[in-house]
């Protein structure tokens, strides 16, 4: 008889095909309904077979078809994300949130907001996919769209709304920490190049107010109008060597907006830190470069990511939650853009 060839589009080679719950069955040698058990976190498998299933599952390169499992589930089990301006931090975030999420069986849908793109637009493009819970890196509002409706986290600023979860970093702890550490470097001149006008900017600049205020130098405070790029940075930059006197330090709302700062002020030949100070804000990989070696405000993003999807699971499995705000102290990285005001020996 003549042999058949393969019919075109059609070669079931393992390696063309995606793996299957069957697959890792077939390799832990276990049955397939024990393997789903294992990968939703159910109970009703041993310690020793999870370990097995995993195994297996490593071995053959298994990833849940999470849009299969969607349709056959009353639980869509991806978690929307909202976000506004895209900033280093922002990206580290989202890093820790994907690795969290995959890790407790979810996936993640991002939606962005743009300048004509509002909330209302960007949740409704979220709706496709029947999300089950929200996280929004942005914007910084008070009043969610979505609040009471589904499981929401809000990262970065307090929320009134007892629906909404939060969880963010202490704007005044830091900001008393960036100030108390100029202050002890010799500056009293520390100016705020601030964020703009949304509540984590409102924050900030408030706790830098009263940080100053707190060390007698509420007279010698100045707050700059910036925002949160690097283009905010450099126009507030160029706004303060107009003015007719220099600050001896400044603190900026984040780190792009101190790189820039300090590139405004390296063209003008004004070195950093000997003659002008500089501190930031995230402690994002920009900070740690050799480029800007940045003093900075650290907050702790995959921590904070941890925590964001670990409460919507808790929400999502019906678990109980003791506080609906999670505030987590920030550190001070300390590098060389900041060091003693002209004239002040420090010890």
């Amino acid at each position: 008889m003549p042999q058949t060839s393969p019919m075109p589009g059609r070669d079931s080679s393992p390696s063309d095909r995606r793996t299957t719950l069957a697959d890792v069955a077939a390799r832990a040698g276990v049955s397939r309904a024990l393997v789903s058990i294992v990968m939703r976190g159910a109970p009703g498998a041993s310690a020793a077979t999870r370990e097995r299933v995993f195994a297996a599952a490593t071995e053959l390169g298994y990833r849940p078809d999470l849009r299969a499992r969607s349709l056959a589930s009353t639980k869509s089990r991806l978690i929307g994300v909202l976000f506004g301006t895209a900033r280093r931090f922002h990206f580290e975030l989202l890093e820790g949130l994907y690795a969290v999420a995959e890790e407790r069986g979810y996936g993640l849908i991002l939606s962005a907001l743009t300048g004509d793109r509002d909330e209302k637009r960007a949740v409704d493009s979220l709706h496709d996919f029947r999300f089950d819970a929200l996280v929004m890196l942005g914007p910084a509002t008070s009043r969610p769209l979505m609040a009471g409706q589904v499981p929401l986290v809000a990262m970065g600023w307090h929320v009134d709304d007892p629906a909404v979860d939060v969880v963010r970093t202490s704007d005044a702890h830091g900001m008393a920490m960036a100030v108390e550490h100029l202050v002890q470097l010799g500056h009293r001149d520390i100016w705020h190049v601030d964020g703009g006008q949304h509540l984590i900017a409102d924050a900030r600049r408030d706790g830098y107010l009263k940080a100053m205020r707190a060390h007698r130098l509420t007279g010698r405070a100045r707050v700059v109008p910036g925002g949160e790029d690097q283009l905010d940075g450099q126009l507030a930059a160029q706004s303060i060597l107009g003015g007719s006197r220099l600050p001896t330090a400044i603190v900026a709302y984040n780190d792009d907006a101190a790189a820039a700062v300090i590139s405004v002020l390296a063209q003008q030949d004004i070195h950093v830190p000997k003659e002008i100070s500089v501190l930031g804000w995230d402690d994002s990989a920009l900070a740690r470069t050799p480029a800007f070696d940045l003093t900075s405000v650290g907050q702790r993003p995959q921590e904070m990511a941890r925590l964001a999807i670990e409460r919507l699971v808790t929400r999502l499995e019906g678990g109980e939650v003791a506080d609906r705000e999670i505030i987590l102290e920030p550190h001070l990285a300390a590098r060389g853009s900041t060091g003693p005001a002209a004239g002040v020996a420090v010890p």
